[in-house]
């Protein structure tokens, strides 16, 4: 999945210009504009900001088609810890799922 391009997607499909991504997900609109730009992809944390900004789950943000996603326990209990973490734990987890 190209996610810049969802992320295009998600907002033409709701009429909003990247200001407005921008204020509704609570992030500047310098990165916004970076992640065009630059064509780089944003960290999960930043896309969990977009897509609370869009009022969609990371789940949703990444599901095709109209189909929900279903999630086992095991992922529904890795999502609820991983909102529980501070920004620099979330880093750090980050981290060392890479090297994994």
């Amino acid at each position: 999945m190209d996610i810049l391009k969802r992320i295009i997607q998600l907002r033409d499909e709701r009429g909003w210009s990247n200001y407005r991504l921008a204020k509704e997900a609570d992030i500047s609109q310098t990165t916004l504009r970076n992640l065009f730009n630059r064509n780089t992809l944003p960290g999960i944390p930043t896309l969990e900001t977009i897509c609370k900004g869009f009022g969609i789950t990371l789940s949703q943000f990444f599901a095709e088609g109209d189909e929900p996603i279903e999630m086992s326990e095991e992922q529904k209990e890795m999502f609820d810890t991983w909102n529980t973490l501070s920004k620099d734990k979330k880093g750090a987890l980050l981290e060392l799922m890479k090297k994994m």
